[in-house]
């Protein structure tokens, strides 16, 4: 039956409605339409440059109900990416958003799978519209988010990262940095945060012809932890009061929109604990991933050699290479000589120069290969010619190399710096001391005897090592601290299976000056040699003896119980017995007993104390970090001007930015006129001094004849 006024065919957001509604009842209309569709796209492919508004609207018309009938819209897609594919770039830009978009319905809908559209997406990046790619950018990282949300799809990830391999190595500069930054975005959110995604940047885009996909590739190893910290902390939500929500609702008037609030603020509470509770992820830096950093180092470094590059993109290879090298202890020995070149106290960026210098530093490069450096370092920046600034940043350098490989520095040369603590500027007398400081620790032999300082008990434990040599520990370190209040330890006993009895008892030999009476506190090193001291220790010690005695006695009554031979099972056991120095019981305790928080507590106390004893000042922190803080080297002493010109300046700079202090104008309008109580503040006091005589306090009689007069001129005036 024909409906006399029909408008559906011509009315499609009705239509569109009627068909979500109810798909059976408008299936004629929909294949009309649909129809109507192909005819309209034979006759755009002929001329694909021009827009077609009837061609847009019927195209997103047909993406929004495509699920209604799946059957007829099978070919749909199809159409679409076909036109794309062969005349994405002389398509109309509105035609080809169009098409886009109803892809874009059509991949949310499940109706198209995610691999074909997305290879389509990043061909589409190659088409010279930025606000296209820009759009693209954000729907693949968005889809390829959301596919993995729930579990990693690792099939369709491998695709697509291959395709990607391909997209890099791209002609079109666009499309190749486009991809690079959908990559590193897909790394930064731990989509794509595995090993092979890293190596395709490092083996491609870091060696890409292309000069921004090379520079975007070299800032993504370059990237720090701390920054990925603070916008994770930036993005986080606050923390949830919930116990001053629940006080709040507890006083005010309750209200459904105040009830409504506090559940959701115990959801946020809920939801914030969960989170407490789940444990941290640690993700490794991309620098860490790569899988052949000698052949990425080696490949950078003869491009760096080879390229005509600006001057930052060249600090940019030199920041890399020395990253590679500090963190993997890579051997790049002609890295040096070429970074020799750039320290000059006149180059630009010259402080970052010295930072990838400290950077390439490790303990597995040969001293000889270094001692230039620091040698250029000394002969350029560490004379009186130059300022005190110089000076201090030269020496800072110096150090920073040396905390990474200290046997690069010679005798003479640490002795001739180690001069400057006494010199005339503070800022190169201090950089000098911890220069000095940090030989201290490491190759105190080094130093001129005067300047070695008073030794601790951990610098006399602790072992030069030579070139190549490792620290080995064979125990707990500070496992001594535990041995002090026995005599013998139990091998085995904590053994579940075993009988104790198979244990073995060893004796424990202890050192001079720490008997096995002795506490851990600070007050049994004060006076030694006193007798009383040693009347009391000789009282612990014949109490510890009886103590054994008693043990032994015990021990021999449980035995006589259970063996009729107890004799000679008591002999068996003395002879089993071993005498070991400390060092031996500390390793044995390590190795057959589980140490509790308690004894690492003890533990980490000893070695403080050992670090601290017979120690003037605090020791110099030796934790070397994988990176070098350009704060590090730039940071030198300062004396502050106290002239009233720099006063005045910090506090006009201080003033930038803020309200005026005081009285306020409450005035809308600046330029509007003031009242005459307003102008009377700024008026010269004779000018008032009239008024003011007025403003005298009346006496009571003085006010009844002025009421008096006032009330009789009114009464004139009626």
């Amino acid at each position: 039956m024909v409906r006399p006024n029909n408008q559906l065919p011509d009315n499609l957001p009705q239509l569109q409605n009627l068909i979500k509604r109810d798909p059976e009842s408008y299936s004629d209309e929909f294949h009309t339409q649909y129809e109507h569709f192909l005819s309209l796209l034979e006759i755009f492919a002929l001329n694909p440059g021009e827009e077609n508004k009837s061609l847009d609207e019927i195209i997103m018309f047909i993406a929004q109900v495509a699920q209604c009938y799946p059957h007829v819209c099978q070919q749909f897609p199809k159409h679409l990416t076909d036109l794309l594919r062969s005349s994405a770039t002389v398509l109309d830009p509105a035609m080809r958003n169009c098409f886009v978009k109803a892809l874009i319905l059509l991949r949310n809908k499940n109706l198209v799978p995610a691999l074909d559209i997305l290879e389509l997406f990043f061909q589409l990046l190659r088409c010279q519209d930025k606000n296209l790619r820009t759009f693209l950018q954000t729907h693949i990282v968005n889809d390829i988010k959301n596919m993995n949300a729930k579990h990693k799809d690792m099939k369709l990830n491998s695709s697509l990262q291959n395709f990607m391999y391909g997209m890099l190595k791209d002609a079109n500069p666009k499309a190749a940095k486009m991809s690079a930054d959908i990559m590193i975005e897909l790394y930064k959110k731990n989509i794509w945060n595995d090993a092979k995604s890293v190596n395709v940047i490092a083996s491609v885009g870091c060696f890409s012809p292309i000069t921004k996909v090379l520079v975007t590739s070299l800032k993504f190893f370059l990237g720090h932890d701390d920054e990925d910290e603070a916008a994770t902390d930036s993005d986080s939500e606050p923390e949830v009061d919930l116990k001053g929500a629940l006080m709040a609702n507890r006083v005010n008037k309750k209200t459904k929109k105040r009830q409504k609030q506090l559940q959701q603020i115990k959801k946020q509470a809920v939801k914030a604990q969960k989170k407490k509770k789940n444990a941290p992820a640690f993700n490794f830096s991309a620098i860490h991933l790569i899988h052949n950093p000698q052949g990425m180092a080696e490949g950078l470094f003869k491009q760096l050699q080879s390229s005509n590059e600006r001057f930052e993109v060249k600090l940019m290879h030199l920041d890399v290479i020395s990253r590679l090298i500090g963190i993997h202890e890579l051997f790049l020995f002609g890295f040096y000589p070429y970074i020799t070149r750039f320290m000059q106290p006149h180059q630009r960026q010259v402080t970052r120069v010295l930072q990838f210098a400290a950077q390439a530093s490790h303990e597995l490069v040969p001293g000889d290969i270094i001692e230039p450096i620091l040698k250029t370092i000394a002969n350029n920046f560490i004379t009186e010619r130059n300022s005190s600034d110089v000076m201090a940043i030269g020496l800072n350098a110096t150090r920073e190399i040396c905390m990474r490989c200290p046997l690069a520095m010679g005798e003479d040369l640490l002795q001739d710096l180690a001069m400057y603590k006494t010199y005339k500027e503070k800022s190169v007398m201090m950089a000098a001391r911890s220069l000095i400081t940090l030989y201290r620790e490491q190759l105190p032999k080094l130093l001129h005897k005067k300047d070695r300082g008073r030794q601790t008990e951990a610098q006399a434990e602790r072992k030069v090592r030579a070139y190549g040599e490792r620290d080995v520990q064979d125990t707990v370190l500070g496992a001594e601290a535990l041995l002090k209040n026995s005599k013998t330890i139990d091998i085995g006993s904590d053994d579940d299976d075993t009988d104790s009895n198979d244990g073995e008892w060893v004796n424990v030999a202890h050192s001079d000056g720490e008997g096995p009476a002795q506490s851990g506190d600070d007050d049994d090193e004060e006076e030694e040699g006193s007798d009383s001291e040693e009347d009391e220790v000789d009282d612990d010690d014949d109490n510890d003896a009886e103590e054994d005695v008693d043990a032994e006695e015990s021990d021999e009554g449980v035995a006589s119980e259970g063996d009729e031979t107890s004799p000679k099972a008591n002999k068996k056991e003395k002879a089993n017995i071993k005498l070991l120095n400390q060092k031996e019981a500390a390793q044995e305790l390590a190795l057959t007993r589980i140490f509790t928080d308690e004894d690492f507590k003890r533990i980490n106390a000893a070695n403080l104390k050992k670090t601290v004893t017979s120690a003037r000042k605090r020791p110099l922190e030796q934790d070397r970090a994988e990176f070098v803080k350009l704060n590090s080297i730039e940071m030198i002493y300062k004396k502050r001007k106290h002239d009233k010109e720099s006063r005045l300046e910090t506090v006009q700079a201080g003033r930038q930015d803020r309200e005026r202090f005081g009285w306020k104008d409450g005035r809308v309008n600046e330029n509007c006129s003031k009242t005459n109580r307003e102008k009377r503040k700024t008026k010269n006091f004779g000018m008032l001094r009239h008024k003011a005589r007025s403003k005298v306090k009346k006496s009571f009689r003085d006010k009844q004849l002025a009421m008096r007069k006032h009330l009789l001129h009114q009464k004139k005036m009626k």
